[in-house]
């Protein structure tokens, strides 16, 4: 399993290309990946990648509880693909998220990529750094959800 820690700074270039952090490439080639999946988070103004075999997860999951004669079902799974996309790592390790995406998300041209576990969030920088919420809050979140 693939594992995505800290928060990169990065700038698209004149092609609107990212350059994938080095500790996310490398997280990445220790798994021989180099397809990626993007899609909006359902909760966030941001972005979400996803290394292909993680998606291929996130997908089975979603399959497993969604039934596509189902009419919202069908509605749900339409909006959810409609709101992806494929893209691949180039031999610099930049990739291109389309323009749709990046507008949906309001993200510009200052980004940041978070790693979250088995998947990295985009940001634009200033939401990023915007969001979030203080240590007291933090704590206070973690006894919530993680003490007895």
């Amino acid at each position: 399993m693939i594992t995505f820690v800290g928060d990169f700074e990065s700038k698209t270039d004149e092609k609107g290309r990212i350059v994938l952090p080095a500790a996310f490439k490398k997280a990445l080639s220790g798994e021989g990946e180099v397809r990626l999946v993007v899609r909006k988070d359902l909760f966030e103004d941001c972005l979400v990648i996803f290394p292909h075999s993680e998606w291929e997860t996130e997908l089975k999951q979603i399959q497993e509880k969604l039934n596509p004669y189902n009419r919202e079902h069908n509605v749900f799974l339409r909006e959810f693909f409609k709101r992806s996309a494929e893209m691949v790592l180039d031999g610099n390790g930049r990739f291109l998220v389309p323009r749709r995406l990046m507008e949906l998300a309001g993200i510009d041209r200052e980004v940041v990529l978070v790693g979250v576990n088995n998947k990295i969030e985009m940001w634009d920088k200033t939401r990023y750094e915007a969001s979030g919420i203080g240590s007291d809050d933090f704590a206070s979140l973690a006894g919530k959800l993680l003490g007895n």
